[in-house]
């Protein structure tokens, strides 16, 4: 048994698939604050400090818990989850004819403290999106992908956007599974 410190339908449905006892308790960080305390830092570090911090922020005795976080960068500038629908036709313009970086780490911890950390990084080739596709898109995925860094599921609409992606899908999701579930096994929480 773990806990998921996080709200994230994506990070819940890939532990659920990959058969994985948790119980999810969203964490109280203020993202933005780190994030600003970060200025400059690489993304990886970013991803992995939101993480660790999550996973501090919920306190448990008995069991793992487990941080996790993403973010974008695009052309060396961060982008947020977007905060309107306006927002995100913005990321999206900014977005288009560009490659977007997407960090996704996780990060276990046992008893306050960090027992493990992991950070991955996905390259997503956005194709020229034009203001009809835009507002199309928005149109059907608004507001889920509000919710969203990089203004997209890639289980929905979200393939769309991209003429190529570079990464494994579980990145792409939201959360380096792979690792974490040898992660999970390292610790004893899944059979070798």
């Amino acid at each position: 048994m773990i806990v998921l410190a996080s709200k994230s339908a994506s990070r819940r449905a890939m532990l659920e698939a990959a058969g994985v006892n948790f119980e999810a308790r969203p964490a109280d960080v203020d993202e933005r604050a780190l994030e600003s305390a970060m200025e400059g830092a690489p993304p990886e570090e970013v991803a992995l400090k939101l993480a660790e911090a999550k996973a501090l922020a919920v306190r448990e005795n008995t069991w793992p818990v487990l941080g996790s976080d993403s973010l974008v960068v695009v052309d060396g500038q961060r982008f947020d989850k977007p905060a309107s629908r306006e927002e995100a036709a913005a990321h999206l313009r900014a977005f288009s004819g560009r490659t977007m970086q997407l960090h996704s780490a996780a990060a276990f911890a046992k008893g306050g403290k960090i027992v493990w950390r992991h950070a991955a990084r996905a390259d997503l080739t956005v194709r020229d999106l034009s203001e009809a596709f835009i507002e199309s898109y928005l149109g059907h995925e608004w507001p889920e992908v509000g919710y969203c860094v990089g203004v997209f599921r890639i289980e929905a609409r979200g393939p769309q956007l991209f003429t190529s992606i570079e990464g494994d899908q579980f990145t792409v999701l939201g959360m380096p599974l792979l690792p974490v579930l040898e992660a999970l096994r390292e610790l004893g929480e899944l059979p070798r």
